[in-house]
């Protein structure tokens, strides 16, 4: 690679920041945040009972366009009470991809099922409907309105994409496959608040979508996740089961199953109402950030990511593919070396000790991208571009 190339970098990104050493996304508060929460300590209602976690499912599921949203302590937990809802049980297997966070892969452990893991696409980096379709069609079969795996004999309880830093995967062919083969999809949309295919909302395709508000999202409620989806009865559950399955009731306590102490704090809804306001703002600045990367990387023999044909992504994460893993490794030694934060994509989940006995379809794209992405500084504000309004 080309020193003058990254030197050159360097020179970009210390342009956009003003901070040192320049991180890869941190959140910016410059709205109502400190008023919101302030308001919410004087009321005393700072726990998982109080009047903002109910504005923020509101105000989420309106600007998603989804029937019903529920607030949670973080993605994690949305997605493990997403999958149950979905009826994946303790011997089950849900189909996923290797190329993940690991809380993806976690969130099936907590129900009792195993992952197995099929190809990515390197245009979207989310999974591949060409491998899902390949792997269903020759390893499962149907009986009694269920897929079983004919290697394990395990049935597929259910499917879950992951939208790779806030570009939409091929979902409307993912779940017509699964609609094929009975298995209800949960998207993992963690990364993809603000991201849409079509017009319709990452999250919303499938029968249960999750979203993640953790610090480093493109708003944050400090931790935080969101269940989506339009069935009410699923909803209702949802909460029911997040709520510690606590039994209505004025004054008593009684519980009817095993539930979950999930629910998202009122200090943390709070804060999400807050950035909520400042969303579309975020969106469009981090759109103008992509498009200076974008231009920078022509010609340069490194390939920026961009959005799917159709997609119009939050670029939660920038991203760039270099042609080699030497080249991958020279730049992030260069510039986390001079303070500028970049990190490789994630370890295959199939590689991970805790993950590695289970199946997979041998992943070549996977591992083509595992050893050549790079994620590059993405926060929100740009030198120049004042408060972000």
């Amino acid at each position: 690679m080309e020193k003058s190339v990254l030197a050159e970098f360097l020179e970009l990104v210390r342009h956009l920041y003003n901070e040192h050493p320049v991180l890869l996304h941190r959140p910016i508060f410059q709205g109502n945040e400190k008023r919101y929460l302030s308001e919410c300590i004087d009321s005393n209602f700072v726990s998982s009972v109080g009047a903002r976690v109910t504005e923020f499912e509101e105000k989420i599921a309106a600007y998603l366009g989804v029937k019903h949203a529920i607030a949670t302590m973080n993605g994690t937990a949305a997605l493990h009470v997403a999958l149950q809802l979905a009826g994946a049980r303790r011997g089950d297997e849900i189909i996923t991809q290797a190329l993940t966070f690991v809380g993806t892969c976690n969130s099936i452990a907590y129900t009792g099922a195993e992952p197995v893991f099929v190809d990515v696409d390197r245009s979207t980096l989310g999974m591949s409907a060409e491998a899902l379709k390949n792997f269903l069609t020759r390893l499962v079969k149907v009986r009694d309105g269920h897929s079983y795996n004919q290697t394990t004999g395990r049935r597929i309880a259910a499917c879950v994409p992951m939208h790779t830093f806030g570009h939409v995967c091929n979902i409307n062919e993912i779940i017509s496959i699964c609609e094929e083969f009975h298995i209800p999809v949960v998207e993992d949309a963690a990364e993809a608040l603000g991201s849409r295919l079509n017009g319709k909302h990452a999250g919303t395709f499938g029968l249960l979508g999750i979203l993640s508000f953790n610090g480093n999202k493109i708003i944050t409620t400090g931790g935080g996740g969101m269940i989506l989806t339009n069935d009410t009865a699923l909803a209702a559950r949802a909460k029911h089961l997040t709520t510690t399955a606590k039994v209505a009731h004025p004054y008593e306590y009684a519980h009817d199953e095993i539930g979950y102490n999930y629910r998202m704090p009122n200090l943390n809804a709070a804060l999400g109402c807050a950035q909520l306001e400042r969303l579309d703002a975020f969106l469009s600045k981090k759109r103008e950030l992509a498009g200076k990367y974008r231009e920078f990387f022509k010609g340069s023999g490194i390939a920026f990511v961009v959005e799917p044909q159709g997609c119009r992504s939050n670029y939660w994460l920038n991203a760039v593919v270099f042609e080699s893993l030497a080249e991958r490794n020279q730049f992030l030694e260069f510039t986390n070396s001079r303070g500028v934060a970049t990190r490789p994509i994630w370890k295959l989940m199939s590689d991970l000790d805790i993950f590695k006995h289970y199946q997979n379809d041998g992943l070549p794209n996977s591992r083509w991208l595992e050893e050549r992405v790079v994620n590059i500084p993405s926060s929100v504000p740009l030198i120049g571009a004042g408060r972000v309004s």
